[in-house]
């Protein structure tokens, strides 16, 4: 995948959409294009799930139960953010209060036809 490639140490990419639009989806084919072969899942439970193993280590988050910006600094989100890792965000719009303004953010849609999406890339 063209995004993974291009991915550096630090990237956040944020996926925001409704349920089922892909952004489980999505963050696979990432992992895929790191190089990660582990099984990537939605860690709704655990809030972030940790994949090492390919070029870089993927961080992949599922912020939908966040209520609160206290949950993820009790998560130490920072360590994540700033790190050698390249962090996925689903549910990014829950917490756009502490994305850096650098992010790479990801809308997705469904298309016009069943089973079809649409994906908007916002970035550089």
């Amino acid at each position: 995948m063209e995004l993974a490639e291009r991915l550096e140490p630090g990237a956040i990419v944020c996926l925001i959409g409704d349920l089922g639009t892909g952004k489980t989806t999505l963050t696979k084919a990432i992992a895929e294009g790191l190089g990660i072969d582990d099984v990537v899942t939605s860690p709704t439970f655990t809030i972030v799930q940790e994949y090492t193993g390919g070029r870089l280590p993927l961080y992949h988050f599922d912020v939908y139960r966040i209520t609160d910006i206290s949950d993820m600094e009790e998560l130490g989100y920072e360590e994540y953010f700033y790190g050698e890792g390249i962090c996925v965000i689903e549910w990014a719009d829950q917490i756009m209060d502490i994305i850096p303004d650098d992010s790479i953010a990801i809308h997705l849609y469904y298309g016009p036809e069943e089973g079809t999406r649409i994906y908007e890339y916002i970035g550089d």
